[in-house]
């Protein structure tokens, strides 16, 4: 069984910052890919930034600039740091991490956490 659990959002004013944790635990190899994704009330699930192994980073160009995504392979977790942080930030946070177990590779979400900035 594999879990990935996020934590650290919250409230916070605008051009406030806060830092989400997601850590993988369970049985696999390795984990490739790891990302984090929001929804807002009645919108699409949308990628906020990826990472890979050998951390190569990409970004949604609404975040560029004022979020970094990082990760520790030796904990199985990745990292956000909101800096700046907007209105339009606030939806749920969820983790995503491509785990390699059994030669091949899964996708695996987490529960999500919730981010809400105020104006």
């Amino acid at each position: 069984q594999v879990q990935l659990v996020e934590s650290g959002g919250g409230l916070v004013q605008a051009g406030g910052s806060l830092r989400l944790s997601c850590e993988a635990s369970g049985s696999f190899a390795r984990i490739n890919d790891m990302g984090w994704y929001r929804q807002a009330p009645g919108k699409q699930r949308e990628l906020v930034a990826k990472i890979s192994r050998e951390t190569v980073t990409n970004y949604a160009s609404s975040v560029k600039g004022r979020f970094t995504i990082s990760r520790d392979n030796a904990k199985n977790t990745v990292y956000l740091q909101m800096n700046s942080l907007k209105p339009e930030d606030t939806g749920v946070y969820y983790c995503n991490g491509d785990v390699f177990k059994l030669f091949r590779t899964t996708p695996y979400w987490g529960q999500g956490t919730q981010v809400t900035v105020s104006s």
